[in-house]
């Protein structure tokens, strides 16, 4: 039988008052040191994320609700995501790259170097319809051995957030001005990259706008965290954008406005949206993974191009 806890709905403004769902959080999994970057495969109908510390990734069954080990060692791996063509992306924080896992399971490495540097050590990752990849790369994979590896971060201690084109192989810097860049998430048109900036005092959400050329502009602060630091994010389709806190998952309005929380029992990492109508909101905190269906869905983005 499933555990579960309520689902507390914290209204802060009117807007948020028909925005809830289950009246319990199903934890769908727990014994994890540390989880992190869920993604949700709708072809197989089933989650996989990660369990950092213990170098793994776990895969739960939508259909039989069993959960086990997709792959040990996974690079200390921390956020993934499913391209369009149902392929998983992968931040490897202890092997310091990005890759793809293929249909037939081999690995493409992406990215591990910037030039002649090794990239720090890669954190969450989006990609875009024109098949782009967006990722940022902090320093928590190099500073110990608890989630990666100890190196040394060879950009002078500066942390930066990458878009590649692997089509060419293209890297480029495309933002350079972060302590510690994060979660990050499209609008549901792509033409805004939302970037979460932990380490900030206080840590804070800033937003982008996306040209022509795959370069951003603009770079204002979106919202600032109430409750302990900023994570994971996505969007939702109606342009509102939910994070991960301390204390649970934050709403704001498409206006910047935090109008309202769902509260959790554990510090949450990061979030997606799942289904057949994305409006299965699966959560990672703490040591577990949370589930539970909701009155809004998550942002129906392009198909490739």
């Amino acid at each position: 039988m499933v555990e579960t806890v309520p689902a507390e709905f914290h209204l802060l403004d009117e807007r948020f008052r028909y925005l809830d769902g289950d009246f319990v959080l199903e934890r769908l999994h727990t014994g994890a040191r540390k989880t992190e970057g869920p993604a949700y495969f709708p072809a197989g109908r089933y989650l996989v994320w990660s369990d950092i510390p213990n170098d793994r990734l776990l895969r739960w069954d939508e259909t039989t609700g069993a959960v086990g080990v997709y792959r040990h060692a996974s690079g200390y791996a921390n956020g993934n995501t499913v391209d369009r063509q149902g392929r998983l992306v992968t931040c490897e924080q202890g092997n310091r790259r990005v890759t793809r896992t293929e249909h037939d399971g081999t690995i493409t490495v992406l990215a591990n170097r910037y030039e002649d540097r090794r990239l720090n050590s890669p954190n969450d990752v989006v990609v875009r319809a024109d098949g782009t990849i967006w990722f940022t790369d902090p320093s928590y994979g190099i500073h110990s051995d608890y989630e990666g590896n100890k190196g040394e971060n060879e950009f002078g201690g500066a942390c930066h957030v990458f878009r590649l084109d692997p089509a060419t192989g293209d890297l480029r810097i495309v933002v350079d001005d972060f302590c510690r860049p994060n979660g990050l998430a499209f609008s549901g048109d792509e033409q805004r990259l939302y970037i979460v900036d932990t380490r900030q005092e206080p840590s804070h959400i800033r937003v982008f706008d996306v040209t022509a050329d795959g370069s951003l502009t603009g770079g204002r602060v979106f919202a600032e965290c109430d409750f302990g630091r900023f994570d994971g994010i996505r969007v939702d389709d109606a342009g509102r954008v939910w994070a991960a806190s301390w204390d649970g998952v934050h709403c704001f309005d498409p206006d910047g406005t935090l109008i309202g929380k769902l509260l959790l029992p554990e510090s949450v990492a990061n979030l997606t949206f799942g289904g057949p109508k994305r409006n299965h909101l699966f959560i990672t905190a703490g040591a577990s993974v949370y589930a539970l269906r909701v009155t809004f869905n998550g942002a129906q983005y392009p198909t490739a191009t």
